[in-house]
């Protein structure tokens, strides 16, 4: 399998893992800094739902044009 296939299918899983179950990631916001004393908020972030439609699109494009460059 070519390499631009694979990562085509690396996306399309990524996608589709990102609409069903939805990803999330931590996020620090340092609030506070006095001298030596630094005050900071984790806070988490969901991964939007159309980033993993952009990703299945993406990986399906180049699944698509990696097959077509081996024929």
């Amino acid at each position: 399998m070519r390499p631009q296939a694979l990562i085509g299918l690396v996306l399309v899983v990524l996608g589709v893992f990102i609409l069903v179950r939805g990803m999330s990631y931590s996020d620090r916001d340092e609030v506070l800094r006095v001298g030596d004393v630094k005050a900071s908020v984790e806070s988490k972030k969901a991964v939007p739902a159309w980033a993993g439609g952009v990703a299945i699109v993406a990986g399906i494009a180049l699944i698509v044009s990696g097959i077509k460059r081996r024929a």
